[in-house]
């Protein structure tokens, strides 16, 4: 490997990038713009920006205290990426190298991510350690992104630099040519140079996708699908409008955060109000507080993010909050449970929020971002059906009598237009509706492959176009609905159990409501599939732990008749993905480490006999 790594000790270090203006001059960027409305009517993202910046809107960053800290102006925008383009062109590169940039909430991911797309150069967004607990896995992480990117450049501001410059050591790749801060790079010289517009079916960037049920890959995303995907959200999905402004806490490293709060504001001329992940985590009420000072009308949330609103807001704080602007609450990312849904509503409805503003949608990083939605100001519709029949047949049948126990599906709406859905099953064969199968999509958003992994690639993309999502639903009227992911069904003597079943039954306990819950299935004695509940609580006692695990043990064996392996263990251990959904292959390979140092699944294989 060849690179140019300098040292934190290194003066260069003192960063010289992008300086907010004095809090005295400091204007976040207006609602209304200067400029006409054009709806992503543009063939490439630099396209977009070239017609963005002519106006007076862009992008707000706010601290954990809510006070603005840096304003990026769309005009702003354009001038620093050009600059940093042509620092980057004096690096030797070849067009369509990739550009690995440490995606923190700040003007300086935003500024780069673009310069690469004027310098002809393929961006990826490398997370932000979830806890600094995790420092030797982050590397890790790091390090195989790095390689899997092949990148020719790694940049990170400051307090993330000393990471990847660990993650850079003794990498088995020739591309890595300099690793730097945004500072450093501003030291460079810039080169006269012009830049060779972007074609459509160029690479405009790579996509990691989380990692929550497998290794991260790198999504290939052209200009061509990246636009057409935003169009659809922008004019199908939210209906955008001049008056609209958005406010976000989601990770810049996430393909929501990415596309759906930074890229597509831009490509629709939106301005956005930004909080930093890790403080939206600490204090959700600064998020709300944005929307309703701001009049924020769209703003996205992953449910557990509504959760955790629900949970740390006081009532006290609602008299302080108005949140009747707030037309468009889009939630996915995530199975949707209604009840979080019903949660954050009924709370908040003290508060000026609407349950009509609630806006269910499906989508992955392998369809660039977004594949359906819901009918914008319905709100949430779902439906009721009947746990036997889903289990045994593999169909989604209506509740007709009290009593009978079923599961709620959220409707996530239909495709975006130029995009198909259909449910297949195990052969391929598409299934009429109501019938539960593999969910494929097909669409001008599918991406073009994985990066350098052409075994992934024929694995998901199937022939006609169609890509193999992964998930598991059914088609009601044309309506999409999510039912899990195939890697999390459970399937125990020819029975198919959803992992978000037995999950929601742990955290229906007063002991772990606040709290996580993880399950899954592993291989017993005989290859039989022993279920295993990893449920974090705080309970000390044994007495106490002990009933817990029998009144779980019990509630699993009466709702699916299996045996089932309860672990209690600490808040905070159930690992998380980078955009911080639970990571349900990551807790059984925690899990089985744990399970070598005792004699835990033999236990279970004998006292689960009932």
């Amino acid at each position: 490997m060849s690179s140019t790594i300098i040292k934190l000790g290194d003066p260069l270090m003192q960063e010289s990038g992008s300086q907010p203006s004095s809090k005295l001059s400091m204007a976040a960027t207006p609602t209304i713009n200067t400029l006409a409305q054009r709806l992503v009517e543009f063939d490439t993202l630099i396209d977009a920006l070239e017609y963005a910046a002519d106006g007076a809107t862009g992008y707000n960053f706010y601290d954990a205290k809510g006070e603005l800290r840096s304003v990026l102006s769309y005009n702003t925008l354009k001038h620093n990426a050009l600059s940093a383009a042509r620092r980057l062109s004096g690096l030797g590169l070849a067009r369509g190298d990739r550009v690995a940039l440490i995606a923190d909430t700040s003007p300086e991911f935003i500024e780069l991510f673009f310069a690469c797309r004027y310098a002809g150069l393929v961006p990826f967004a490398m997370p932000i350690p979830v806890n600094l607990g995790s420092h030797a896995i982050y590397v890790r992480q790091l390090r195989s992104m790095l390689e899997s990117g092949q990148a020719s450049i790694a940049i990170a501001n400051v307090d993330y630099f000393g990471f990847i410059e660990e993650a850079a050591e003794g990498l088995n790749i020739d591309s890595l040519q300099w690793i730097g801060t945004p500072g450093q790079l501003n030291k460079l010289s810039e080169v006269d140079t012009v830049f060779q517009p972007s074609l459509p079916e160029e690479t405009a960037y790579l996509q990691f996708t989380s990692g929550s049920t497998r290794m991260p890959r790198g999504v290939v995303i052209t200009e061509h699908a990246l636009m057409c995907n935003l169009r659809g959200i922008v004019r199908n999905g939210l209906k955008v409008r001049a008056t609209d402004r958005c406010a976000s806490w989601l990770p810049f490293y996430h393909d929501m955060g990415l596309v759906g709060l930074v890229l597509s504001p831009m490509a629709a001329q939106l301005s956005v109000d930004y909080l930093a992940t890790r403080d939206f985590a600490i204090r959700p009420l600064q998020w709300l507080k944005l929307i309703s000072r701001n009049r924020c009308t769209i703003a996205f949330s992953q449910p557990f993010g509504l959760k955790l609103c629900s949970l740390r807001v006081r009532e006290s704080d609602l008299k302080d909050l108005d949140l009747s602007c707030w037309r468009a609450a889009g939630i996915g990312a995530e199975m949707i449970r209604p009840e979080i849904l019903r949660n954050f509503a009924d709370k908040f409805s003290a508060a000026g929020f609407d349950e009509r503003a609630f806006l269910p949608c499906y989508g992955l990083a392998e369809s660039t971002l977004a594949v359906s939605f819901s009918n914008i100001s319905q709100g949430v519709m779902s439906l009721r059906v009947d746990t036997k029949t889903l289990v045994e047949k593999k169909m989604a049948v209506r509740v007709q009598a009290e009593g009978r126990k079923f599961n709620e599906f959220v409707n996530c709406g239909r495709p975006l237009p130029g995009h198909t859905v259909k449910i297949v099953d195990e052969n391929g064969q598409e299934l009429p509706q109501m019938m539960v199968g593999s969910i494929l999509v097909k669409g001008g958003s599918i991406m073009t492959g994985y990066f350098n992994n052409h075994e992934e690639t024929a694995k998901t993309l199937k022939p006609g176009g169609w890509l193999d999502t992964g998930d598991i639903g059914f088609i009601l009227d044309g309506d999409l609905y999510i039912t899990g992911r195939r890697t999390d069904v459970i399937i125990v003597n020819g029975r198919n159990i959803r992992a978000q079943d037995i999950e929601e039954l742990a955290e229906q306990q007063p002991e772990v409501r606040s709290r996580e819950a993880s399950a899954f299935g592993i291989s017993g004695a005989d290859d039989a599939t022993i279920v295993v509940l990893v449920v974090e609580c705080r309970l000390t006692s044994v007495e106490e732990r002990q009933s817990l695990i029998n009144r779980l043990q019990q509630m699993v064996y009466m709702a699916f008749g299996v045996n089932c392996l309860v672990e209690l263990v600490p808040p905070h251990t159930l690992p998380r993905t980078s955009s911080g959904k639970l990571s349900r292959s990551a807790a059984r390979q925690g899990f089985l480490q744990r399970a070598k140092m005792t004699d835990q699944i033999s236990v279970a294989v004998h006292s689960g006999d009932r």
